[in-house]
């Protein structure tokens, strides 16, 4: 816009320079003779000096047209020179020295002055290229030296001259006197991380693949190609989870790179794979740790290993025959057979491993935990590849060979080695597990696996061997049923004992109670009885010696005398008969003293009442 500013003012400037003597001449001409003469001439010579300005602006403000390019801000100027310039080299596409043809350097966004540029130039003005998050962009270059027969893509550059390939000029110039162009042409191993650069897209044409459209920038510009159908394909950042790591393969090797083959593992009998150094062509070493990676994926194919544990189980596959046994009401053993068909479900790795021992065929479920570490995963992904090859070409085979081999040869029990039985699997199982465990984890290590673990799980015995040893458990266990049976019927008995007598626990009380105050009546009837012995024979004692002093008829009389006043104490109403027991009548005299008593014991006799009557009663 601005060069064709210049360009419009230079042609009017110009055309008024023309204009403006052709104008005085006519004026002369047709003009009176007053403009000739000294102020004619100088009138004239001010226009003639005012044409000659403008024919110089003219011609300046062309030049400047002619030599002022405006670039927009989300736009570089490519340049393909017309005029002035010798012979593009053969084989050669983009000039870097001033050849006629496309041109290594563009105009960066802005105003660039380059004198009569557009006189000798062609200019387009194509977009710069921008790369989404999460995306990259593939990279082909039109021009730079061939490269090696060897090789399907361009070495890539290191980080350090990353930026500086992308300049065209940089990226064709020559690397010393003689040598060809620093940057090889083709698909290049560097890739546009997200941003927005200005190429030069003569030489590079730049491809995003996303799921549901292709944007392609190169010499036509900016075009979209839609898909109907997800794109598996992409120019995306490469993921590895947590819990994973990347194995990488790499076509290509990057420059400066020392990259001699390392072998591993050094290990008797174990694969032999080449690894080589990050950067090289093959296998890397050193896996890529969880994180985003911009990557070509046209250069490096990466292989997700999952260095979780792993659990692999064998189960189902077979049809499990059984023998069931029952008890009837008199107590006798019945048996019934049975077949069932066992599907491998489908979260297992294979179907159950079947060995043979005996002659008898005995399927055997198992549960491997098999580890891939960080360390071992590129070495297991060269030599086997990822999980799905290593069950399917390493532990699945191994298993099953380990195990027929283990279970149908010969076990250790003790200090005796024999042959292995089937029961073996049920009675030595821990032996017979430990050893398949062993020579298991020798047999991975080879293949730069780490068994952590393998556990039997059931051991499908024929059930024909198992039916005695069944009979025997059952009939033990009845006769353990009829034992808990007995002593569950005592321990019955004994709660309905204990429960009748809570019933009857009053009475029982009572009746202890009475019994206790029996026992303690009897042995105070005895005490009271021995009191009263002993009582008797202290008053006989007492008497005897009274009567001893006394005289056996005055003890006799005083203890008479003695009942009496204990039964007047007892019973005071006696007392009211006391007229009746004073005497009426005084007796004295000599004798022996006992008289008076013996005359009051005795009581008034009908000689002593007196004869006279009470006074007759006044008349009224």
């Amino acid at each position: 816009m601005l060069s064709f500013l210049f360009l419009l003012a230079g042609v009017a400037a110009l055309a008024l320079a023309v204009l403006l003597p052709v104008r005085i001449w006519l004026q002369r001409r047709r003009g009176p003779p007053a403009l000739e003469g000294p102020a004619g001439a100088a009138a004239a010579q001010g226009w003639r000096l005012t044409s000659g300005i403008l024919a110089g602006a003219g011609v300046v403000c062309l030049f400047a047209g002619a030599s002022i390019v405006q670039v927009g801000a989300d736009e570089v100027g490519h340049l393909r020179k017309i005029y002035g310039g010798r012979s593009m080299p053969a084989g050669r596409v983009i000039a870097t020295g001033g050849e006629n043809g496309f041109q290594a350097q563009v105009l960066p966004p802005g105003v660039s002055f380059w004198p009569l540029i557009r006189l000798t130039h062609d200019i387009d003005l194509l977009p710069m290229v921008e790369i989404p998050n999460g995306t990259y962009g593939r990279i082909q270059a039109a021009d730079g030296a061939p490269m090696p027969a060897d090789q399907v893509m361009a070495d890539s550059w290191p980080e350090e001259l990353s930026a500086r390939m992308l300049d065209a000029t940089f990226f064709l110039g020559e690397e010393r006197a003689g040598a060809g162009p620093r940057g090889q042409r083709g698909a290049q191993t560097s890739i546009l991380k997200p941003g927005r650069y200005p190429l030069n897209l003569y030489l590079f044409r730049v491809e995003i693949r996303q799921p549901d459209r292709t944007v392609t920038y190169d010499r036509a510009g900016l075009r979209v190609v839609r898909h109907e159908r997800p794109q598996t394909e992409l120019t995306s950042v490469i993921e590895v989870p947590a819990g994973h790591v990347g194995v990488v393969k790499s076509n290509v090797t990057e420059r400066g790179r020392d990259c001699r083959e390392e072998r591993a593992p050094a290990q008797a009998e174990a694969l032999t794979v080449a690894l080589v150094p990050a950067g090289c062509r093959g296998v890397w070493r050193d896996p890529l740790l969880p994180g985003a990676y911009y990557m070509n994926r046209d250069a490096y194919a990466v292989t997700l290993v999952d260095v979780r544990l792993q659990t692999w189980e064998y189960r189902g596959g077979y049809d499990e025959r059984r023998i069931n046994l029952t008890v009837d009401q008199r107590g006798e053993i019945q048996q019934s057979a049975t077949t069932q068909p066992v599907p491998v479900p489908r979260e297992a790795a294979d179907r159950a491993v079947m060995v043979r021992v005996e002659g008898w065929d005995v399927p055997q479920e198992l549960r491997v935990l098999v580890q891939v570490t960080p360390t071992n995963a590129p070495f297991v992904v060269a030599s086997v590849g990822g999980l799905g090859e290593i069950e399917d070409r390493v532990i699945t085979p191994m298993i099953r060979s380990v195990v027929r081999n283990v279970v149908g040869s010969e076990i250790v029990v003790g200090t005796t080695r024999r042959a292995t039985r089937v029961l073996d699997l049920v009675d030595q199982r821990d032996a017979i597990e430990t050893t398949i465990e062993r020579l298991v984890r020798e047999e991975a290590a080879k293949a730069g696996l780490e068994v952590n673990q393998l556990r039997f799980g059931e051991s499908v015995i024929p059930p024909e061997l198992l039916v005695a040893r069944r009979r025997e458990q059952l009939a033990q266990q009845l006769r353990q049923a009829y034992q808990q049976e007995t002593i569950a019927q005592e321990e019955r008995v004994k709660t309905e004992q204990a429960r009748a007598t809570a019933d009857q626990q009053r009475e029982l009380v009572r009746a202890q109670i009475a019994v206790q105050v029996s026992e303690r009546t009897m042995v105070e009837r005895q005490n009271l009885g021995e009191a009263e012995r002993r009582y008797l024979e202290s008053l006989a004692r007492g008497q005897e010696a009274q009567a001893n002093v006394l005289g056996p008829s005055n003890a006799l009389l005083l203890q008479a005398l003695q009942q009496v006043l204990a039964t007047l104490r007892e019973k005071p109403e006696l007392i009211s008969l006391a007229p009746r027991l004073v005497p009426q009548t005084l007796v004295t005299g000599g004798g022996t003293g006992l008289e008076g008593i013996a005359a009051m014991l005795r009581g008034p006799q009908p000689a002593d009442v007196p004869t006279t009557r009470p006074p007759p009663l006044p008349a009224r």
